[in-house]
């Protein structure tokens, strides 16, 4: 959600501002701007809209091209969705101009006790930053107005600030919100996500919490919170760029549910060739208890690495939402391991959770796609699920790669070669599957006629059916629930009447028959009944049956058509399947 990108180099500010807001829409957004360098008037002028940044270029077709600028894509938090509470945002008196991923919890006190008799133009928290430099720098330098404001913001924040008295000069500041420093030639690229970076770009810096910068004449000065100067150790930079590309799909949630094969494999080849950390597996072995944390469909992929990781490690496994967990911590186990799952690696609610976790002085292992991010930064050991960017904001390769990570890891520590086979074979079921994906279509029409819907298992199958559940609300807007088969008589068969779409997952061989028993329960009261099986599971009007695999790892391939029913749902109702309503990619706002 949100996204930022500035540039201070020769003359390409207005073409890099809107290239980069264009490879940040995946996250989502409702609204964009730029502030740009207008260089005859020597100040900046900005232009902002309500909708999609192919609108923004239209209106800002007119700006000649600059060296110095800021672009803003926002989701709103505070505030409805129009063009006053767009970004950039100003000061009361115009001279500060700032853009701004997060949220300031303490804005109102702020207000309250520094800016009062000064009127608020939009309904944000952002403005009270700008404002807050303008009032600080009638009594004091720009650096020391900055860090005064720093010093009280309290909240998420990644920061672009712009000084009309001062042209030619950039700051930018960090705490908990991603922000990412790069150059090439000479030229200065900043930007809230690595795939914003232009593919000419030689070497990042990843900012940490509580640092910011100044760059004045394409000179970087770099600060601790409090002023004291620091150096920004850079990397060198691997574009991402033709990874984040459609191709010759429809849709990035297509095209990535497509690759999930050939991301099961490469994992596979990897921890074959290189295995995982020692020290790892000997934290893993030595803890008393494995806490995970997660939110959305990471948390369901823990759900299923809990099983994974019992079985291997005999101890137990506890999977917390983590906007629950952070404010709400429960009693564990004197000697734990935490483990992060994110797909981005920036999740603010997990980050939420980390000064608990500092707290119990205990090893945190982070599984994420995104190496680079603050979560990654975070932790003690880090896993790399190598399934590129994931573009569509409904996640398919990062939980099916998730669930693999974790199973190659118990695989390794348990000596069992068979696993990583196993793996393979699903794969190539995967393959097969995904390969006459249309076949799908035809029973999502016929199936999904109401505006509700559910999947029913037991054990595994369950919480394949939570993840399913999810996918499908989220991209086509049913009304779906995801329930274990055995709790039907206790509440559910209420909902169920004629016509009611229930997709049913059989892949566990000790609850098949319990579970089909609930299906003819469901079908005896009118509901339309799918079912998805393994073969040796399987009943002749069985819509969709699979070779049996290794029934641990059954979520792998459940869930595939699983994923495919939501995107023909979605592409039946003419829906926006890559960026659905009011949904963002990564949640970095709690």
């Amino acid at each position: 959600m949100c996204g930022i990108v500035g540039y201070f180099g020769s003359d390409k500010a207005r073409q890099y501002l809107l290239e980069g807001l264009e490879r940040l829409e995946y996250r989502g957004y409702d609204s964009a701007g730029i502030s740009i360098l207008d260089h005859e008037k020597n100040r900046f002028v900005s232009v902002k809209t309500v909708g999609r940044v192919e609108t923004l270029k239209k209106r800002t077709s007119h700006l000649k091209e600059a060296m110095l600028g800021m672009g803003h894509t926002r989701w709103a938090t505070h505030g409805g969705v129009s063009e006053t509470n767009a970004h950039p945002h100003y000061a009361y008196n115009g001279r500060f101009i700032v853009v701004h991923n997060g949220v300031i919890d303490n804005y109102k006190t702020l207000k309250a006790d520094h800016l009062k008799g000064i009127d608020v133009v939009n309904d944000t928290n952002t403005e009270v930053i700008a404002s807050l430099l303008a009032r600080f720098a009638e009594k004091m330098t720009v650096e020391d107005a900055i860090k005064q404001t720093l010093d009280l913001l309290e909240g998420s924040f990644a920061l672009l600030i712009l000084d009309q008295d001062h042209p030619s000069v950039l700051y930018g500041a960090k705490n908990k919100s991603p922000l990412i420093l790069a150059t090439s030639n000479g030229d200065w690229y900043i930007a809230s996500d690595l795939l914003a970076l232009p593919s000419n770009t030689e070497r990042f810096h990843v900012m940490s919490d509580h640092t910011w910068f100044k760059l004045e004449n394409k000179t970087l000065t770099s600060y601790q919170a409090h002023g004291a100067t620091i150096d920004f150790d850079f990397e060198a930079f691997k574009d991402l760029g033709p990874l984040a590309e459609r191709g010759e799909h429809a849709h990035f949630m297509l095209k990535e549910m497509l690759e999930q094969p050939q991301i099961l494999e490469t994992l596979v080849a990897h921890h074959q060739s290189h295995g995982f950390d020692e020290a790892l597996v000997t934290a893993l072995k030595e803890a008393s208890s494995l806490e995970i944390i997660a939110a959305g469909t990471s948390w369901h992929a823990g759900l299923v690495g809990k099983h994974l990781l019992e079985k291997t490690l005999m101890k137990p496994v506890n999977v917390h939402i983590a906007s629950e967990f952070a404010y709400h911590p429960p009693f564990v186990s004197e000697h734990p391991l935490f483990i992060f799952i994110s797909q981005s690696g920036e999740t603010a609610d997990l980050i939420a959770c980390h000064p608990y976790i500092k707290t119990k002085e205990a090893p945190l292992l982070t599984i994420t796609n995104v190496p680079t991010s603050s979560l990654s930064r975070m932790a003690d050991y880090v896993l790399d699920l190598k399934a590129g960017p994931e573009i569509a904001v409904a996640s398919t390769k990062a939980y099916t790669a998730q669930i693999t990570m974790i199973a190659l890891l118990c695989a390794h520590i348990t000596h069992d070669q068979a696993l990583s086979n196993d793996i393979l074979t699903i794969a190539s079921s995967m393959r097969e599957f995904l390969q006459d994906h249309i076949k799908i279509q035809p029973l999502v029409k016929e199936l999904l006629t109401n505006h509700h819907a559910f999947y029913m298992g037991r054990g595994l199958d369950y919480l394949t059916g939570l993840e399913a559940a999810l996918k499908l609300k989220e991209i086509s807007y049913i009304q779906t629930e995801g329930f274990a088969a055995g709790e039907l008589k206790h509440g559910t068969i209420a909902l169920i009447e004629e016509d009611t779409p229930i997709i049913a997952l059989i892949g566990e061989a000790s609850t098949s028959a319990l579970t089909r028993n609930n299906i003819h329960e469901v079908e005896a009261r009118g509901a339309k009944a799918l079912v998805i099986s393994f073969k040796s599971l399987s009943e002749p009007t069985d819509a969709i049956i699979f070779e049996d695999v290794n029934p641990m790892l059954s979520p792998l391939l459940l869930v595939v058509p699983t994923q495919l029913i939501a995107y023909y749902a979605a592409l039946m109702r003419g829906l926006d399947i890559d960026k659905p309503r009011n949904l963002a990619k990564s949640v970095t706002v709690e």
